[in-house]
């Protein structure tokens, strides 16, 4: 088993936009990969399992992925991109028997939509609860700029919350099932204290650093205020900017985006809430969407023909007056 550290330096000391369960089991997934032996750790659930390299074939996976792709397309005109899992900036080396999707992935694929032809309708297939705060807020953006080109659906399959709901609510539209939720705006950041653990082992870390910061957040010592006042500014930043997205691609105030309190809301409690547009199955959502672009084909098909055969009259009119 390879000792994960820097996808484990992206869990503690960052803002995170992720729900609090999976904020925990992400812990938890640290604690065992990396062996913190962490005193305080409580997840309801199963224990998450590290995967080997070897046990899965992930560039299989992806050449199977844009064949199925490449067939929906042509036949529906939607690309349909799959948004599931913890969200991470980059691309990781890891899959901890828990769907990953990067920033740099879903942006890739959404711009690849964008530029095709054959692509009339983009659909973003959501089940996610967040995940990191880097990288988030830039992607949404670059959603809304790509929606004001070709429509952009979020479907709620069966969770957005957190980062997954910035995701969602940077589409044109949002639609949500009557058990899915939505919601979940606020950021968490955990710090890691491994101090006692050191001490129980007999352990002694001496940082020696120049700059007053250098050693903020160092997990060999209890949070000092410097560092509890550093880390509370991240996660309000954060915040901000996550309450300030909302609110503009939502169409609410700040004040409406912040009194909905990290809470979530499923079904059509979300819809009153503004945070989504209708409630409809995912399945029926498709159905529907694709039904329209179908008839969008036909009548573009038709003006078409007419347009074909008006200009053969018009050239059979030419040589006859000639």
């Amino acid at each position: 088993m390879k000792p994960h550290l820097r996808l484990a330096s992206l869990i503690f000391n960052q803002p995170q936009l992720v729900t609090d369960p999976m904020m925990s089991l992400a812990v938890q997934w640290a604690n065992q990969a990396l062996n913190l032996n962490i005193i305080n750790l409580t997840v309801n659930g199963a224990q998450p399992k590290i995967m080997e390299d070897g046990e899965f074939d992930s560039g299989a996976q992806m050449a199977a992925a844009s064949e199925r792709r490449r067939a929906l397309v042509a036949d529906t005109g939607m690309d349909i991109i799959p948004v599931s899992g913890i969200l991470v900036s980059r691309s990781a080396h890891m899959n901890p028997c828990e769907p990953m999707t990067s920033y740099e992935g879903l942006r890739s694929a959404v711009n690849q939509a964008v530029a095709d032809p054959a692509v009339e309708h983009i659909v973003l297939d959501i089940d996610s609860n967040g995940g990191s705060a880097t990288g988030a807020f830039e992607l949404a953006d670059d959603i809304r700029a790509a929606s004001l080109v070709k429509p952009i659906t979020a479907i709620v399959n069966f969770s957005a919350f957190s980062g997954g709901y910035l995701i969602a609510a940077a589409a044109s539209k949002v639609i949500v099932s009557r058990t899915s939720g939505v919601g979940s705006i606020g950021v968490i950041a955990n710090h890691l204290d491994v101090s006692k653990r050191d001490e129980q082992q007999g352990i002694k870390v001496t940082s020696v650093f120049a700059g007053d910061h250098k050693n903020d957040l160092t997990p060999h010592e209890p949070l000092s205020d410097q560092s509890l006042t550093f880390l509370t500014s991240m996660v309000q930043n954060s915040y901000k900017q996550f309450v300030d997205a909302i609110a503009n691609f939502r169409g609410l105030s700040t004040q409406a985006v912040k009194d909905t309190q990290a809470g979530i809301f499923f079904g059509q409690k979300g819809v009153e809430a503004g945070l989504a547009d209708s409630v409809e199955t995912p399945q029926a959502a498709i159905n529907r969407i694709a039904a329209e672009v179908r008839a969008s084909r036909a009548d573009r098909q038709g003006a078409n023909a007419r347009r074909s055969v008006s200009a053969r009259a018009a050239a059979m009119n030419m040589q006859v007056t000639m």
